[in-house]
């Protein structure tokens, strides 16, 4: 017989559009690990998830699991056989605890030594009779971020299970959930399709399902979406807004995707821009359009869950709340100008912004002093830091507006659009913006500098509040996003090349919550060191590069960033052989260098040998080349002076004795080592590179 497909659909009531997509990764892994497990072979696995059904096909189903072939090692054969080869009672044990005759136990060499193995063969059992177990513990092991319980039942899940089908080609695969059997029974889509649908065979399943409305395979749903938005959208002479996040979701929300165009009154085109789009997609989940220049039209498509009958009267549906949603929002708009945003500073006294940390207008004063600090850090001159002082001042002012608290996926913008009006300078209104950036993964950065330091200090002095105050993420949990804004300064450095000491920062930042407590300093640098390492492996460095740089611990984020690029270029260009000789030679001299005491100071006319004169005359030569090379952060010139130690090194270590009995002469030679070996550390830890 021929292999078959197998259709589990697990029919639920309406689940949250957000759940889907890890619902259907879970599905498709889970099913995956099951099948294997249980020793069926098949071709391919899919999964599928609608609002009101989550589906797994598993295609090409063999007829029967593999046989399973179990070898069992007993007793040795001397024990299991006595002289004359008969079966003494420790193979009779043996054979009987495995269940096999005496007779089929075989004798195999196992390092020398003969022992008695039984062989058991197990023979596979029928696919569909294997899956009728495996079925129910896939259902079973889904889990989600929130689930419930319904009626009698004593399982909890996403949503009520309403109906089950189970195919294993034409046949039904049997099994009950708290009272709900599976069957071939499906249900179309709420309001067009028929709520009572036989399935004769798996391979039927998608199009029966797609005569009532229901496009199961949510690639094909955002497709159509996309197809007739984009042809809609050209109709009108406009181009589609597109948002991957608000189409994901919108895929999710329905089962027969249906574009339609709606517009509204162009007198809101004189509001900002995302003031109109907010609405749009954060509350209708509508696609703006645009013109080619990217001025906004007066139109929107929405996604109808269903066909084309009475499109109009769900466009004039569409269109009504619009209005009233645009409407409310022109009048915030309005409203909110009436305050200027230094007025709204004084309000922020009012809002808590951790209940052991103070309100927002604590932290607006606690940014001032870190803005400060990092401007003097990097050197930003007077205007520079006049326009960051007033952003700072102004950048939480749009959290008590009504626009914000209406829509606060707007907080910053609005703040931004709000100082344009009341007159501050472009340079304040783009870093009230950019402060909030980035705000998700992916998210772009803060184009200017003052946008980006203050950026940096919103983000540690938020940090560094909650690990002083014992709020640290663990395992899933992170409330506060602080992995994500770590992650967030972190680049920000890099992107700007911004040279601030780390550590630096974080012992000011909590210096601002009384805290001086050693151990917390210690954790928020760990808690960095592994945000940078993942963000610099990401960008595709090797690990021992990345290691050998780390390993100095310069709290410096843009110099690490930078020594880590050259010396992957340097080792790059080199040979081979030539890397490997210069770390024996450096790895020689470094643990060395690890007996010398704290004075390192060498006297020449100490030095009496040809294998101690040569380094040290070398080392004396490309000293203060090398210093200076670091200095400028020209660490591939630095990198390449280093391969004139190798003779040297290896001349010293085979011509002389370090550890003599005169302590004088040993101390000197150590200290030697010591400063040859503090100068060939000073771009990396040349010991972690792994040749």
């Amino acid at each position: 017989m021929a292999n078959e497909n197998v259709i589990l659909e697990i029919g639920l009531e309406e689940v949250p559009a957000k759940y889907i997509p890890s619902s259907i990764r879970q599905l498709e892994e889970k099913s995956r690990q099951l099948l294997d497990e249980n020793r069926i072979s098949y071709h391919d696995v899919k999964a599928y998830g609608t609002p009101r059904r989550l589906v797994v096909n598993i295609m090409g189903v063999a007829q029967r699991q593999k046989s399973l072939t179990e070898e069992v090692k007993g007793p040795s054969a001397k024990i299991a056989f006595d002289e004359q080869g008969k079966p003494t009672k420790a193979a009779l044990g043996f054979a009987k605890s495995q269940k096999v005759k005496v007779e089929d136990l075989e004798i195999r060499e196992l390092e020398g030594v003969k022992y008695v193995f039984a062989v058991k063969q197990s023979l596979g059992k029928q696919a569909k009779e294997v899956l009728e177990d495996v079925l129910p513990q896939l259902i079973m092991l889904m889990s989600f971020p929130k689930s419930m319980r319904w009626a009698d039942k004593n399982i909890r899940y996403v949503r009520p299970i309403r109906w089950i089908l189970a195919l294993y080609g034409g046949e039904v695969i049997p099994f009950e959930i708290e009272g709900i059997s599976s069957g071939r029974v499906t249900r179309g889509h709420r309001f067009l399709g028929s709520q009572n649908i036989t399935v004769n065979h798996a391979d039927e399943y998608f199009d029966v399902l797609l005569r009532e409305y229901v496009m199961v395979k949510q690639d094909e749903r955002k497709q159509r979406i996309m197809e007739q938005s984009k042809k809609i959208a050209q109709e009108f002479g406009g181009v589609l807004i597109e948002d991957d996040q608000l189409l994901e979701e919108i895929v999710h929300l329905v089962e027969y995707p249906t574009a339609l165009a709606g517009s509204f009154d162009d007198k809101y085109l004189d509001l900002p821009k995302e003031v109109v789009v907010t609405p749009m997609k954060e509350h209708q989940r509508y696609f703006p359009l645009e013109d080619s220049q990217g001025k906004l039209l007066p139109r929107f498509i929405a996604i109808r869950n269903g066909n084309d009958a009475y499109i109009d009267i769900v466009r004039s549906g569409n269109e009504k709340v619009l209005a009233a949603r645009l409407a409310d929002a022109r009048f915030f708009y309005e409203e909110d100008q009436k305050n200027t945003l230094d007025e709204n500073v004084e309000k922020l006294k009012h809002i808590v912004f951790q209940q052991n940390l103070g309100t927002i207008y604590d932290k607006v004063e606690r940014l001032k002093n870190i803005a400060t600090f990092i401007s003097h850090e990097i050197g930003l001159d007077g205007d520079q830091t006049d326009n960051l002082l007033r952003a700072t001042h102004l950048c939480k002012a749009d959290l008590v507006t009504n626009m914000v608290n209406e829509f606060d996926e707007l907080q910053g913008i609005m703040g931004r659009e709000y100082a344009s009006l009341q007159g501050e300078t472009k340079e304040v209104a783009l870093a009230i913006y950019e402060h909030y950036l980035p705000r998700f993964s992916g998210d772009e950065l803060p184009s200017s500098q003052i946008g980006a330091v203050l950026s940096i200090a919103d983000k540690i002095d938020t940090i560094c509040g909650c690990f002083s105050i014992g709020i640290q993420p663990t395992g899933s949990q992170d409330p506060y996003a602080l992995r994500r804004q770590a992650m967030a300064i972190v680049n920000i450095i890099i992107s700007k090349d911004m040279h601030i000491s780390l550590k630096k920062l974080i012992e000011y930042s909590l210096g601002l919550y009384n805290c001086n407590d050693i151990d917390v300093k210690k954790d928020i640098l760990d808690f960095f060191e592994s945000r940078i390492k993942y963000i610099i492996m990401a960008k595709g460095y090797r690990n021992d590069i990345i290691e050998a740089v780390m390993d100095l611990k310069l709290h410096d984020v843009a110099e690490t960033m930078l020594r880590i690029e050259q010396l992957a270029e340097w080792l790059a260009e080199e040979d081979d052989d030539y890397i490997e000789q210069l770390i024996m030679a450096y790895n020689r001299v470094n643990n060395l260098a690890q007996r010398a005491g704290d004075d390192i100071a060498v006297n020449r006319e100490m030095l009496k040998t040809p294998g101690e004169i040569g380094l040290w005359d070398v080392y004396i030569k490309y000293r203060d080349d090398i210093i200076n090379h670091v200095k400028l952060k020209n660490f591939a010139h630095a990198l390449k002076l280093l391969g004139d130690f190798i003779i040297p090194i290896n001349e010293f270590f085979d011509g002389v004795m370090v550890m003599v009995d005169d302590d004088k002469i040993r101390n000197n030679r150590l200290a030697l080592i010591k400063n040859v070996a503090m100068l060939l550390n000073s771009v990396a830890n040349l010991g972690k590179i792994v040749p």
